[in-house]
């Protein structure tokens, strides 16, 4: 059983690998299209100096009722798109190339008509996606991009309008439910796959050291939670930078990051990464918030996988991260099948017993510098989490509703003291399990 969990790794690998150069091969511009790949997120500025010739969309707006609404993007130049509906939640995703969105801040925040809200970003490189909240089931009527014209720059036009339910579902192609069909004819569908950024490949190294996997949370069109100008994405990608910095620093360990930047990685890619990569330990980076209703909440959470939460705050967390993937429009979860389930269980064994070993550790480590919640230690379902052969923790940091912890997590100083503990709690752990599971991977 071993050797065919082994083969169904390797087999999954070579398949992130052949997919990754699709992407790259389709994604490629060719002479009547002109160029279509570009600049990552907004923030990204040192890549507008590299790459200044990627479409550019300096306009969003909407218009019409709750029965019919209108959406309308400016661009520099016309540019191919693919638009599809999504059901529970109901929502519109638009794939187009990648786009440098000059966008005025809190454009797509407010609600028109049919349109809750939009949010658009980088999904992977050499593709962009725009992701419209329906207040219900909705079709796309019209679809086109207009030349530029009188004085006007050329634009990408959605007409939305409302239909049942019964009327929704029935215009589903059966095959690709939940991924429901393009809803837009074939002279306008973009030469972009709706599918995810490639995992790394494998990791072919003599380096004897133990590799680290280093999980900012969310990540470009995903912001997480949020308080004011501070998002959960840049908190935690700051720290996670910090952190990697540190390990290397001591030279004992290498480290892999998930994202360096902001890019939006699906919660399935994140743990390919750190299976592709044989890693050692695997540690994602949060930073949650509760509801105003729900009360206040403080200090950081250590959690570690388990199908059962907890507690009822773990559930909520749980169920809200594995949601994460939504954000981007297309849920890419791969259900595992009852041979894969019963290699899982068995592989999973050990693993959750190093992964309980480090969250302690942890604890005990960070409780001596850092604030702590006052159930530190907790455990659900967090698919980012269920590497069968890797042992994984996440790591709430704070949470951005309480003013005390937002303090904290936007503080280098504080940030300095907790990635210390971290790197302590890492030195101790791998001393044990060296000293008795043998070499690490």
């Amino acid at each position: 059983m071993e050797n065919r969990a082994k083969h169904l790794v390797f087999l999954g690998c070579g398949l992130l690998c052949a997919a990754a150069l699709a992407i790259a091969v389709a994604s490629a511009p060719s002479a009547a299209e002109g160029p279509q790949d570009g600049q990552a997120a907004p923030a990204a500025s040192a890549s507008t100096a590299s790459a200044p010739d990627f479409p550019v969309a300096s306009g969003a707006r909407l218009a019409g009722d709750d029965k019919q609404t209108r959406f309308i993007l400016d661009l520099d130049r016309k540019i191919a798109f693919r638009a599809f509906p999504l059901a529970d939640p109901y929502r519109v995703v638009v794939d187009i190339p990648q786009v440098n969105f000059q966008l005025a801040a809190g454009t797509g925040s407010a609600a028109r008509g049919l349109v809750k809200a939009f949010r658009y970003g980088l999904v992977m490189p050499g593709g962009s996606r725009i992701v419209f909240d329906m207040t219900g089931p909705v079709k796309v009527a019209n679809s086109y991009v207009l030349d530029a014209a009188n004085g006007q720059p050329p634009r990408l036009v959605l007409d939305f309008e409302q239909v049942d339910r019964t009327s929704f579902v029935q215009s589903l192609a059966p095959e690709s439910r939940p991924e429901l069909k393009p809803a837009i004819s074939e002279g306008n569908t973009a030469s972009i796959p709706a599918v995810t950024t490639a995992a790394l490949p494998p990791v072919t190294t003599t380096d004897p050291r133990p590799l680290i996997v280093i999980d900012p949370g969310h990540g470009g069109i995903d912001n997480g939670t949020q308080s004011g100008d501070q998002t959960e994405k840049n908190l935690v990608l700051g720290f996670g930078l910090a952190l990697r910095d540190r390990i290397e620093k001591s030279g004992k360990y290498r480290v892999v990051m998930t994202r360096s930047d902001d890019t939006f990685i699906p919660l399935n890619d994140r743990v390919k990464i750190a299976r592709s990569q044989s890693a050692a330990l695997f540690v994602s980076i949060h930073a949650d918030a509760l509801p105003r209703r729900e009360g206040d909440a403080q200090g950081a959470t250590i959690y570690t996988v388990s199908d059962k939460a907890s507690d009822a705050e773990a559930e909520r967390l749980a169920e809200t991260e594995n949601k994460a993937d939504a954000i981007a429009g297309v849920n890419l979860t791969d259900e595992p099948t009852e041979v894969a389930d019963i290699l899982i269980d068995l592989a999973q064994r050990e693993t959750k017993t190093f992964s309980n070993r480090f969250a302690r550790l942890l604890m005990d480590e960070m409780k001596t510098t850092v604030r702590m919640h006052k159930h530190p230690l907790k455990s659900a379902g967090f698919r980012v989490l269920k590497a069968p052969d890797v042992p994984s923790v996440l790591v709430e940091i704070g949470y951005v509703s309480n003013k005390g912890d937002l303090e904290h997590l936007v503080s280098e100083n504080w940030r300095n003291k907790a990635v210390g503990s971290m790197v302590q709690a890492i030195d101790t752990f791998f001393a044990k399990r060296l000293a008795t599971a043998g070499p690490a991977k």
